[in-house]
């Protein structure tokens, strides 16, 4: 091959390789609004058509509050923190009142949040007694020089901050006792979490979560760690993530996706398959996320059979969704 063949060759590779990693131009939304609660090993077959409907109105609940609180003007940070603790408070999901039980027959509960403005950050793990673990980790944003706070210190800390305890018997619903008692090894499913890109252009991210059923020695997934679980940057998106927590650490899953989007200037749909279905996949992990971009675009990524996710943007389109199949398969935009 001549030099100029040559030339005109890496031209076209490098041209090629600029379109790979273009970003969206689909055009963004005015606020943009996305929630889950939880990915795993499901289908239509393992719900009745009473359990889907009771799954999908509280999906539906907690989007009308967040749409109605971002229509209003409110912050994006204000707003993942409310959505998350509505599903808290619905022992559907394994977060809050529905947490699952440790192997010491207990309840241990983490949250996390992030807001895309400054990149401050609050989160906690291993908490007992408190309804809503979400509302924790803003305390310890707002109140504190800390980000992370574990548990019996984190314990204390919502004590002295005017946390109302809850005796243990708050999180001991029928669902999590059959699980516990089963102990089934695949039962991932239930972490809640949203992201919202707000109309003044900001974005923010909160995750909340009861762990793993039957953990044991202080176990701790991926919902409270900042970068695995959560991530908020205006520059790049908001991230939530469900799934195998100790993959999710591994591949750094919610920073993963925003530093495609920041380095390799991928959009947020491609950044969120890729780490997905290849970077986590590949490790042999499960799960999915929720994200938006600085300029409002939704993408949804998941490798589960399932994940419980809901979406709204202000060009009015909305969705609420628990099978694979459903709101175009398991990599969507909107």
């Amino acid at each position: 091959m001549k030099w100029g063949q040559n030339v005109a060759f890496a031209a076209c590779l490098a041209l090629a390789a600029s379109c790979a990693t273009e970003p969206e131009t689909a055009p963004g939304h005015d606020w943009a609004i996305a929630l889950h609660g939880g990915a795993g090993y499901f289908g239509e077959e393992d719900y009745s058509e009473a359990e889907q409907e009771a799954y999908r109105a509280s999906l539906q609940r907690a989007l009308d509050w967040g749409k109605a609180q971002i229509e209003g003007g409110a912050a994006a940070l204000d707003v993942v923190e409310g959505v998350v603790a509505l599903l808290e408070d619905d022992s559907l999901f394994n977060a809050g009142r529905g947490a699952v039980f440790t192997a010491d027959g207990s309840h241990e509960l983490d949250a996390s949040l992030m807001d895309g403005r400054d990149r401050r950050c609050g989160a906690v793990t291993g908490l007992r007694g408190v309804a809503n673990p979400i509302r924790v980790a803003r305390m310890v944003m707002d109140s504190t020089e800390h980000v992370f706070l574990s548990g019996a210190g984190a314990t204390a800390f919502a004590r002295e901050r005017g946390f109302p305890e809850v005796p243990d018997s708050y999180f001991d619903t029928e669902k999590a006792r059959i699980r516990y008692e089963k102990a089934r090894a695949d039962d991932k499913r239930g972490t809640v979490g949203c992201v919202v890109r707000d109309r003044h252009g900001n974005v923010a991210a909160a995750t909340s979560t009861g762990g793993m059923t039957m953990k044991r020695w202080g176990r701790i997934g991926d919902s409270p760690v900042v970068g695995a679980g959560t991530w908020a940057d205006n520059r790049t998106c908001a991230v939530s993530a469900t799934g195998w927590g100790e993959y999710f650490i591994r591949s750094s899953v919610a920073h993963d996706i925003h530093s495609r989007m920041a380095y390799a200037k991928e959009s947020v749909l491609d950044a969120a398959h890729r780490t997905i279905h290849e970077e986590m996949g590949n490790l042999g992990g499960d799960g999915g996320v929720i994200a938006v971009d600085r300029d409002g675009r939704i993408a949804f990524a998941f490798n589960s059979k399932g994940m419980f996710r809901a979406f709204a943007h202000s060009d009015g389109a909305s969705g609420v969704y628990m099978f694979g199949g459903e709101g175009g398969g398991n990599t969507a935009g909107y």
